[in-house]
């Protein structure tokens, strides 16, 4: 593995700018740190990028592309996209209909014939923003499990999956994010423009802005600068577990870079791609905080049009501030980075809203009592450890996250909007610690004094 301590970083063409705009006066410093916090954590390679009003604040790649021949990670390094393939879905659909070649309000069936009679009232809209009801395939019983993520698939195939399903709701009555509505959106493109998905979006989108490395991965193609995508395994990372790319398709087959996403992020808004009405509509809130290929928040005051991504190998996140011009881009290939907290706390530090934790002196006796095994549910165990002068937490099935006391018995968990405090009597071991994350506050008991 590589050293990631701070001597031992990878870290290709750092960019730093002094924050023009930002509350916060040393932000890139600052934005530098939390991201290095995250590589030193063990949880984070990839390339991150932070622009205010068009001009990177940051710009750096961190860790390794290929882990097995050290080859740094770069901001022209490409990293599969995941789901943030939804926005350039949603937006070849917005410029079929403004060239008249569909409505979002058509029923699916208009351009897929085998509809079944359950669907007749699901529109492109309901695709758009995962009101369809439809059944998403990657929720399937033993879907991952049976090896069908390895074989190709054709787009009427994966929609086959989950045609002769019930709905789950009736259409346009509830929110529930849905992969098959993406694959069918990626059908009707193709139906609808007479061109195949990949090359519709070349053709209309990455050719005409120059996003010369966007494209639609392929897994048997050799791609110059393509990241080869990590998973937690025993002791450390292991290489991905494969995916044909056909599976994720107009839900989520692409990859880019950071300098392509912020050439994208321009064009939202100066008219090339999208007319003004278009990107509105995309841009608008229905259910559950979501447009047509956006989730739509307001973050400490701020309004956010975001979305994040997680593929085999690769977690992404892409935040947009409109109104005040800021982008936050995070590109992993290490499937558990925390890429959206990332992104959120990189605007957060822009803001003013958010702030480094500042560590407190523990004596070593002190985190010793902290060190064990507590049971946030039968299965789902947090561990508590030393590495060193450093205390670390790693949940079942995830990566190892540092804690740094900021009160006595109060830790704030690296880079990540979660606190961890435990209770104990005198200097005696904790008997329990209570996570408190996303508003709630979960109590685990200590099951063992040994991680």
């Amino acid at each position: 593995m590589l050293a990631l301590g701070a001597t031992g970083l990878l870290m290709a063409g750092p960019a730093l700018a002094a924050g023009p705009g930002c509350a916060t006066p040393d932000f890139a410093s600052q934005a530098q740190a939390l991201v290095v916090q995250q590589v030193d954590n063990g949880v984070f390679s990839g390339t991150v990028l932070v622009a205010k009003d068009g001009v990177p604040l940051l710009r750096a790649g961190y860790g390794a592309a290929d882990r097995e021949w050290d080859i740094p990670n770069t901001p022209e390094t490409k990293f599969r996209l995941g789901s943030l393939t939804k926005q350039f879905t949603a937006t070849a659909i917005l410029q079929l209909a403004e060239a008249g070649k569909l409505s979002i309000d058509d029923p699916v069936s208009k351009f897929y014939a085998p509809a079944p009679a359950a669907w007749s009232k699901i529109t492109i809209r309901h695709l758009l923003n995962h009101t369809s009801g439809i059944p998403s395939y990657t929720g399937l019983p033993g879907f991952f499990e049976n090896g069908a993520s390895k074989k190709p698939l054709k787009p009427e195939e994966i929609v086959r999956l989950t045609q002769d399903k019930p709905l789950e709701f009736v259409p346009g009555s509830k929110f529930a994010y849905n992969n098959t509505g993406y694959i069918l959106l990626g059908y009707i493109i193709e139906k609808a423009s007479g061109q195949t998905y990949a090359g519709y979006l070349s053709q209309h989108i990455f050719q005409p802005l120059g996003m010369k490395s966007t494209g639609y991965d392929v897994s048997g193609d050799v791609l110059p600068k393509r990241a080869s995508g990590y998973e937690p395994g025993k002791g450390g990372w292991r290489n991905a577990d494969y995916l044909d790319m056909t599976l994720p398709y107009a839900a989520g087959s692409l990859y880019s870079t950071v300098d392509d996403l912020l050439i994208w992020n321009t064009a939202l808004t100066d008219g090339k791609i999208l007319t003004e009405a278009s990107r509105k509509a995309a841009w608008t809130e229905n259910l559950e905080h979501y447009g047509f290929g956006w989730g739509i928040a307001v973050q400490d005051g701020h309004e956010r049009v975001s979305h994040n991504g997680g593929i085999n190998g690769f977690s992404t996140a892409m935040n947009r501030y409109p109104k005040d011009g800021l982008v936050t881009i995070v590109l992993s290939n290490f499937q558990a980075a925390p890429s959206t907290p990332m992104a959120n706390n990189l605007a957060g530090l822009c803001f003013g809203t958010y702030a480094l934790p500042k560590a407190i002196a523990v004596p070593k006796a002190t985190v010793d009592t902290y060190v064990g095994s507590y049971a946030l549910a039968p299965n789902f165990i947090l561990k508590v450890f030393r590495d060193g002068d450093r205390l670390i937490t790693q949940a079942t099935g995830q990566g190892p996250i540092q804690i740094v006391a900021t009160a006595p018995g109060e830790f704030q968990a690296v880079g990540l909007d979660a606190r961890i405090s435990f209770k104990q009597t005198g200097d005696k071991p904790a008997t329990a610690l209570v996570l408190h994350q996303g508003g709630r506050d979960m109590e685990a008991p200590r099951v063992a004094d040994k991680p």
